[in-house]
């Protein structure tokens, strides 16, 4: 007898989807596929086309091409209201004139639910966001966390399949906004709904995400989990948008994926890296370097170079380096500095290295 195996349809599933202005493509043909239960980021700078992309999933602007699909429903043509998904703004759009309560419970109210019903889930929703005590006070009694709290309790109460974020707490404080980033992953693995988190701040996305699209002009340039966006980025933009990362132009010979070359990187010479990519001729790439990854001592083997800047951060430091025709970025932390280099100053000459497989070379 035959076992017979379920699929289970990804909550969002985009294929083909374009949006063009005019003469402007905003979004390039791009398929993608967003898990049940998963907190989704797509992240890039602004005018990349993140927001074009999410009102394209929502409804908010039909496609130029492609289908839209959601639990493996086609609802291209679906209006938005018709969409099982709810939306978080940074304005955070509440009602001034009823109470953090009725707030929530609203939607529930305009789609007749039982008055007990409405009751229990809208008092569920303030619990889960710890807000149950302030239901009878008015947004304006509210600080700004609270009310974005509030915000997202009214868009997770009718339990959508999917709920979209869009820059939420742009309008918050640096302390607060770190705050939500750990309030928004637990409340999001607590409700079991597929969150769509669209913003341009690389720290946010790297926090919360289970797996990050980085977008650059309309093209979506890597999707993959937080750490492999960091350490294994396929393109030069992802290296230079997440996180900082030395960008140093080489000239490699052919190689396969995975395989240690010399690149040749002028003012300097060879320098050892892994190719990203099969690489079928000599050709010019760029190597990825993270300053954490580079070392530096104080004679002995290396490649030469001088500092031009120290600057101080508390825990750790950020040393430039005059390195043949590029300046390099090094991190250490205090205590390494203390440790290994006391007396470190502006116009000492160094060695650096780094692992192999530390370096990652890609042609794009």
């Amino acid at each position: 007898m035959m076992t017979q195996i379920t699929t289970i349809a990804p909550a969002v599933e985009i294929s083909g989807i374009s949006k063009q202005f005019g003469e402007h493509l905003a979004v390039h043909p791009l398929d993608l596929e967003i898990r049940e239960n998963e907190f989704f980021s797509i992240l890039g700078p602004s005018g990349c086309g993140k927001t074009t992309l999410m009102r394209m999933i929502t409804g908010f602007e039909s496609p130029s091409s492609g289908r839209v699909r959601l639990g493996g429903v086609d609802v291209t043509d679906v209006p938005t209201r018709n969409r099982d998904l709810n939306m978080l703004f940074q304005s955070y759009a509440l009602f001034p004139h009823l109470t953090v309560f009725e707030n929530v419970a609203f939607e529930l109210r305009v789609r007749r639910e039982p008055k007990a019903e409405v009751n229990r889930r809208a008092q569920e929703a303030l619990e889960l966001v710890k807000l149950a005590h302030l239901g009878e006070r008015k947004p304006d009694q509210l600080s700004g966390g609270q009310r974005q709290r509030v915000a997202l309790a009214r868009a997770v109460v009718s339990g959508p399949k999917v709920v979209l974020l869009d820059e939420p707490l742009g309008a918050l404080d640096q302390q607060l906004r770190k705050e939500m980033q750990v309030e928004l992953k637990r409340m999001q693995r607590e409700v079991g709904i597929t969150f769509i988190y669209v913003t341009h701040d690389q720290e946010e996305a790297l926090t919360m995400s289970d797996r990050i699209a980085v977008m650059s002009e309309g093209v979506v340039q890597q999707v993959a989990a937080p750490e492999d966006i960091y350490n294994l980025p396929e393109t030069r933009f992802v290296a230079g948008f997440i996180g900082s990362c030395n960008l140093l132009d080489v000239t490699i010979p052919a190689g396969t994926a995975g395989q240690c070359v010399a690149a040749q990187f002028a003012g300097v010479g060879p320098l050892h890296g892994v190719l990203a990519e099969d690489v079928a001729r000599e050709q010019q790439a760029t190597l990825l370097l993270r300053p954490e990854r580079v070392e530096m001592i104080r004679g002995g083997e290396g490649l030469p170079a001088m500092v031009e800047m120290l600057t101080f951060l508390g825990e750790e430091w950020h040393v430039h380096l005059s390195f043949g025709e590029a300046t390099l970025k090094v991190s250490l932390s205090s205590l390494v500095r203390e440790r290994d280099l006391p007396g470190l100053s502006v116009g000492e000459e160094l060695r650096v290295s780094w692992r192999p497989e530390d370096a990652r070379i890609v042609t794009r």
